[in-house]
């Protein structure tokens, strides 16, 4: 390696000792000692980070990506136009294109995020890309830097390891490789700060970290620059050129790079209106253009100019000159092979595909229960690690039911207020339905994003994430209602009977629970926006079904009967106020103080009675209430299946649009 001398004057004036450097910007920091006037230490401050080879990482084989006539149709316009190329492991390959042109579009489909709408042939290493396979050596870091806010960069960084690496290291080595990755992206100052206090710069190079961790061959980025200062731009991106310098095809998106970050890729390729206009090294875009007849003043960013010229008779020019991606414009001052690190090692390139044997073998690297434990765990610290949260769940809850006790004080034993008492059962419904549907109502859509990174790169399976999702709201939840039933059942004076208090409390659970269910089912299926209109307006209907045939109930048509079934509320609503009146109730105190006291409802089969609930036994409305339990939270996991599985939702849109059609 080229290096330069640097030497530094002591301050007695004689010269210090000459320290040879590598030829990179660097400092070089001394202390002296007062009483002798000499040195004592030296230390070499670098200006960037500095990659070495990532020992302790998997090996994995180099892999070539080309693609032939691609070609990608929404309904019925064409965003790709049969476009060539070919990416090369070792290279820094920038997809550039104004708004519109179709990068996002390519990436996507050279990641396997998109799959439907898409013809031409897609070709790694000399085979055709077995997607299955692909997608467990590839890896899509997304524009949106998203990480879990309440864990350390060294904790999620561990749980990324024990999740995608499996048995494949012993705990001290991930550990040993953890480090390396950290130390590696110059991340070990910032190991035990939460990921929400990070820097832009840091959050991109913690997202490039969690990705690393099993090494994978080929790591897509959507417009990693994006949001990004000017040094941590040229930080990130000389990353990214140190990282395929040891063997991986890295491929990225940018909008339009300065003209300093336009020279330090590898390989340009250009789109404008689907097509490609340029592919080859950004050093030869200049002569390209001078070649015919655009000539990119000295002064200009070539990116831009390239921009600025773009018409329809240069995009056809421009695409008809580079064949559409089938010509190369190399550098013949370089050999346009970069070297590759030992971890990917060239003579593994022509057998990729038989790597890792038959592709049905491939699996996650850690079972069902390892990563239903791991995300457990990770979902529980989150949790109580976000304790503003969960201090404002705790004061709603205590809050509410001071407020809920206040308006109902004493009414539970006195037979002249006997529909004040059924509204109060009412009241403590719609709190549960109300609180615990609207949650996660606002919360899951943010979720989902990170939730389809991680499952996209291969991290867990959906099954695990949904039941440790489930699992780990579950104590918090039965804490937070036991907490309000007990204060609302004390105030209200319910009857201070052991079985109708436990029973009164798990209706209350399960009314929870399953309102939890139905806004995970909300939050899944549309983002925060929509979902908050649409919460309530489903709760809407539930509510006034549940309140049908109140004083009337023995007159209700049959019709209605069946239709009240669909209101999981009703069902609630009928179990609490039999837990209150049924099962041997005795005759309730009449606190009527007129001079005729008079209290029609002192029996409590008289209110059953005109509630249309006589006859409702308890534990058939719990059984109802545990069917519905399981119902929401099964629409809500293939909710979430169909949200993130590109492949079903275009099946299924594919066919609903044949049904409209014919």
């Amino acid at each position: 390696a080229m290096s330069e001398t640097i030497v530094e004057m002591l301050p007695s004036g004689d010269p210090l000792e000459i320290l040879q450097l590598p030829r990179r910007k660097s400092l070089v920091r001394f202390t002296s000692n007062e009483d002798s006037g000499r040195p004592r230490a030296i230390t070499r401050i670098p200006t960037r980070v500095e990659l070495t080879t990532l020992t302790r990482m998997a090996k994995r084989p180099a892999v070539d990506i080309e693609f032939q006539d691609l070609t990608f149709t929404a309904g019925q316009k064409r965003i790709l136009k049969g476009i060539n190329g070919i990416f090369k492991s070792g290279e820094l390959t920038c997809i550039m294109g104004p708004s519109g042109a179709g990068k996002s579009t390519l990436m996507n489909i050279l990641a396997g995020y998109v799959n439907t709408g898409v013809t031409g042939s897609i070709i790694t290493n000399g085979h055709p890309r077995q997607l299955k396979l692909y997608n467990k050596l590839s890896s899509y870091i997304m524009q949106e830097d998203l990480l879990q806010p309440n864990l350390t960069v060294y904790e999620s960084m561990l749980i990324a390891a024990n999740l995608k690496l499996g048995d494949e290291l012993s705990n001290t080595d991930k550990e040993r490789a953890v480090d390396e990755i950290l130390t590696t992206l110059g991340l070990s100052k910032c190991k035990n700060t939460r990921t929400e206090r990070l820097s832009g710069g840091q959050r991109k190079r913690v997202s490039v970290a969690l990705e690393l961790v099993n090494n994978p061959p080929v790591i897509f980025l959507d417009e990693p620059t994006t949001g990004l200062d000017v040094v941590s731009i040229n930080s990130c991106v000389q990353l990214l050129k140190d990282l395929s310098r040891q063997g991986r095809t890295i491929v990225c998106t940018i909008h339009q790079p300065s003209a300093t970050l336009f020279h330090m890729f590898d390989l340009v390729y250009m789109l404008a209106r689907g097509t490609c206009i340029y592919q080859g090294s950004s050093h030869q875009l200049v002569p390209f253009l001078a070649h015919r007849g655009l000539n990119c003043p000295e002064t200009y960013n070539p990116a831009d100019y390239v921009f600025e010229v773009l018409q329809n008779d240069v995009i056809n020019m421009l695409s008809s000159e580079i064949q559409n991606g089938r010509i190369i414009k190399l550098d013949p001052r370089t050999d346009n092979n970069p070297p590759r690190s030992k971890l990917c090692r060239k003579d593994t390139v022509a057998t990729m595909p038989n790597v890792y044997g038959d592709v049905k073998t491939l699996q996650f690297p850690t079972s069902f229960a390892v990563q239903y434990w791991i995300l457990l765990q990770r979902m529980i610290i989150q949790r109580f690690r976000n304790s503003t949260a969960l201090y404002l769940q705790i004061l709603h809850h205590i809050f509410s039911g001071l407020i809920v006790g206040t308006i109902f004080w004493n009414v539970g034993n006195n037979a002249s207020k006997p529909f004040e008492n059924f509204k109060f059962c009412l009241s403590v419904a719609v709190f549960f339905m109300y609180t615990y549907v609207m949650v996660p109502v606002l919360v899951l859509p943010m979720e989902m994003k990170l939730l389809r990174r991680e499952f996209f790169n291969r991290w867990y399976g959906l099954k695990a994430f949904y039941l440790s999702k489930t699992m780990s709201t579950i104590p918090t939840t039965i804490v937070l209602t036991m907490i309000f039933n007990a204060i609302v059942y004390w105030m209200a004076d319910q009857p201070m009977e052991l079985t109708r208090f436990v029973r009164f409390c798990s209706i209350n659970v399960v009314l929870a629970i399953i309102s939890e269910g139905l806004g995970i089912l909300i939050g899944i299926t549309f983002n925060c926006t929509n979902g908050a209109v649409v919460g309530p307006s489903v709760m809407a209907p539930i509510l006034m079904v549940a309140m049908h045939g109140m004083g009337y109930g023995e007159r209700i048509y049959p019709a209605m009967h069946f239709l009240m079934q669909f209101s999981f509320m009703r069902l609630g609503l009928v179990g609490l106020v039999t837990t209150l009146y049924s099962n041997g109730r005795q005759q309730m105190e009449c606190k009527d103080y007129s001079p005729f006291p008079y209290c029609h409802y002192s029996d409590p089969s008289m209110l059953l009675r005109d509630l249309g609930m006589r006859g409702q036994e308890t534990g058939n409305q719990l059984l109802g209430l545990l069917g519905y339990l399981l119902l929401f939270r099964v629409l809500a996991f293939f909710a979430m299946r169909f949200r993130l599985t590109t492949e079903l939702r275009s099946q299924i849109i594919g066919y609903i649009h044949k049904i409209i059609k014919h």
